[in-house]
């Protein structure tokens, strides 16, 4: 993967940079040494590295604004980084940054149950969101299914999603307000603890906007009262395009459940030796998921029932206790876990028509068979948020570009067929040289424009979602 080479004369007044930084932040929240910032050389996509000139740790928003205004002041570029659990490049840095990371700032700093609201500092981890507000019956909906360890920051950047996003919506719908710090240290309040504030929809803009125009320090999100009831059925099938029906299906019955996943063959048999839920011996599996008042539940459940029996299922399980339900869900939360103990795997992320989720899983068992490497599906099937796990050797020449090449391949099919290139990680390094595909010259255009206004100097987050000759032109320019 090319990366721009880096300024060189950034580097040659690392000493000078360093310094500066030592005088606004704590002596522990400043890390040079070369051994010590190559735990911050890539993140979760780790097929590609690159160790950082300097990274600093701030605690609070005033500690990130001085930061942000020394290195705009030295033209230092500047990667935000909340748990480093991005799989599409999005924190990674560039030999002559610096990396902000944001895992120090926890704090919860207000909670209001009757807006429904609760303000955090942007390093929490999602899942200590509804940590924080459980106990008194709420939660906070996007659960990725790394939202053991990912931030808020993160899930901001990427508008990140989950299985249950079907029917609560991904970050961007559950977002409030932020505190964004630019470039060049200002602070900006967007939006607020009720929905639709007044103005200009930026909070729309910086959601999604993968740290390219400003630092989020802190985040208002909503909050939800927790459900009556939740009941999983798992359903299997003989073939994913069957699969891929039946979802369509309820879909156009006008079901909604919380959640319907899939997965394919090689990832049942993975998670199976991995987590051992008890999966049956079937080609593609669904856990669907729905909620509400014991007659609710088994109302939708009937419905369910109904259109799976249509597609002649391998097995309908039904959860008849919480334990069974936590098993049923066991396997798909340990997907990913699961699939890394067999290989290497690039994770994609495109997004499609869920009534064309049937020819697109026989167009990439086609291609995987054609170019040679190994394909097994895990993702939301509710909303066509695709997640194929290309597998390979990262030790075996030319296996990497082959990757690549069939991960472009998938990604330009998802457009080809009305969606888009990604629907939660988004486009980081992975896919900034297919923009084109998806977008015109003027839309990209209309984009770089927005990047302008926030980061004139295109400082922030470099070599991410543009391709690399328009950033470049950018920086000269």
């Amino acid at each position: 993967m090319e990366m721009p080479a880096p300024n060189s004369l950034v580097l040659s007044a690392k000493p000078q940079i360093v310094a500066r930084l030592r005088k606004v932040l704590p002596p522990d929240a400043v890390i040079e040494d070369a051994a010590e910032t190559r735990a911050y050389e890539c993140d979760a996509l780790t097929a590609y590295r690159c160790p950082p000139l300097a990274v600093v740790l701030p605690r609070t928003t005033d500690e990130v604004s001085a930061v942000l205004r020394i290195c705009h002041e030295e033209g230092v570029p500047v990667v935000p980084r909340g748990s480093g659990t991005s799989l599409a490049g999005g924190a990674l840095p560039t030999a002559d940054c610096v990396i902000l990371g944001v895992a120090r700032m926890t704090a919860v700093l207000e909670t209001d149950y009757d807006n429904r609201f609760i303000r955090v500092q942007s390093g929490r981890t999602n899942l200590s969101v509804t940590g924080a507000v459980e106990s008194d019956g709420f939660f906070y909906a996007p659960d990725p299914s790394s939202q053991l360890a990912c931030a808020i920051a993160g899930n901001i950047a990427m508008n990140s999603g989950g299985a249950h996003c079907l029917k609560y919506g991904v970050t961007t719908n559950n977002l409030l307000g932020v505190t964004l710090v630019q470039m060049d240290g200002t602070v900006l309040e967007i939006g607020g603890a009720h929905m639709d504030a007044g103005g200009l929809d930026l909070l729309g803009v910086i959601c999604g906007s993968e740290g390219q125009l400003g630092v989020v320090t802190e985040a208002t999100l909503r909050i939800l009262p927790k459900p009556e009831g939740a009941r999983p059925v798992l359903v299997g099938f003989d073939s994913n395009e069957v699969a891929g029906e039946c979802v369509s299906d309820i879909i156009k019955a006008g079901v909604l459940p919380v959640a319907i996943e899939f997965m394919d063959r090689p990832c049942i048999e993975a998670t199976e030796a991995f987590a051992k839920a008890g999966y049956p011996d079937c080609e593609a599996l669904l856990i669907i998921e729905v909620e509400g008042s014991a007659a609710e539940i088994d109302e939708q459940l009937a419905l369910i029932k109904t259109i799976a029996l249509r597609h002649n299922p391998v097995e309908f399980r039904e959860a008849a206790d919480e334990d069974q339900a936590k098993r049923i869900w066991l396997g798909r939360k340990s997907a990913f876990g699961a699939m890394g103990q067999i290989n290497d795997y690039m994770c994609l992320d495109g997004t499609i028509p869920v009534s064309s989720l049937p020819y697109v899983l026989r167009r990439i068992a086609e291609m995987s068979k054609e170019i040679g490497l190994d394909v097994a599906n895990v993702f939301h099937a509710g909303d066509g948020n695709m997640h194929p796990l290309i597998l390979f050797d990262a030790n075996k020449p030319g296996d990497l570009e082959r990757c690549e090449a069939l991960g472009a391949d998938i990604l330009r099919l998802c457009v080809e067929v009305g969606g888009c290139l990604t629907g939660e990680h988004g486009v980081g390094i992975e896919k900034r040289d297919l923009m084109g595909v998806q977008f015109a010259p003027d839309d990209l255009e209309a984009q770089l424009w927005v990047k302008d206004v926030f980061d004139p100097r295109w400082l922030l987050n470099p070599a991410k979602v543009f391709p690399l000759a328009v950033t470049a032109s950018r920086r000269a320019a």
